[in-house]
């Protein structure tokens, strides 16, 4: 059925998740670590592993552990993900969401907004987000990096707009780090850095931010353009 062309744009919000909606760089660099001494490859420095969080995890190891062989790299990956999930079962388990997450997304879905995530985490941890934080059924689209290229491709975002119908004028991006800014203008829509995650605002900015939140509370206000066709911010 066809869309009646006095009906209000679907308008999409789509967030990333480490060092957007979750503070998980603790468990992230830990992983890291516990992976490279592992195999026995050099362990990259914290403020390294913290840079490429939001890459998809091949290309992140691929970036933090240079000399490194492929078939290191792999074996790599393959024990991050041992130790990623090892600490995550573990009940100290601590991966708290930054202050504000549950109002913000109620105030965007009253106000007519539709959600969506697109992380470079596996659909797994994406699963065991959620459930922690009593996020299920928040999100129409859930797109990750099992589903394809990871940040900063367009296709993630281009996925999570063909799954709802949503128009790239009408999306935007909210995310914390370069990649994130990156993916949503090869997309074709609009980006929203936030200022407590895992690149500083300087980054964010001129990976094509438009502008950059300093507090979670400030996003639905700043969201009031989405659907008016010119993309003017409040």
């Amino acid at each position: 059925m066809m869309a009646s062309p006095n009906a209000a744009p679907l308008r999409l919000v789509v967030f990333d998740v480490d060092g957007t909606l979750v503070d998980s760089q603790h468990n992230i660099i830990a992983a890291m670590r516990m992976a490279c001494e592992a195999v026995g490859v050099t362990v990259p420095p914290d403020h390294a592993t913290r840079a490429v969080i939001g890459l998809s995890l091949g290309e992140a190891v691929a970036l933090v552990t240079p000399e490194a062989s492929e078939a290191d790299r792999d074996r790599v990956v393959a024990a991050y993900k041992a130790a990623f999930f090892a600490l995550r079962s573990r009940a100290d388990h601590d991966e708290p969401l930054f202050p504000g997450v549950h109002a913000v997304l109620d105030a965007l879905e009253a106000d007519g907004c539709v959600l969506g995530l697109a992380t470079g985490k596996s659909h797994r941890g994406v699963a065991a987000v959620i459930e922690r934080h009593g996020l299920e059924g928040r999100f129409v689209t859930v797109r990750t990096a099992d589903d394809g290229p990871g940040k900063p491709h367009p296709a993630m975002l281009r996925g999570a707009m063909d799954d709802v119908g949503a128009q790239p004028a009408d999306t935007v991006m909210v995310g914390d780090t370069a990649f994130d800014m990156e993916m949503a203008l090869a997309a074709g829509t609009d980006a929203l850095g936030v200022a407590w995650g895992y690149h500083d605002s300087k980054a964010l900015t001129a990976a094509g931010a438009r502008l950059v939140l300093p507090a979670f509370e400030a996003l639905p206000g700043s969201l009031r353009w989405i659907g008016t066709g010119h993309g003017a911010l409040a």
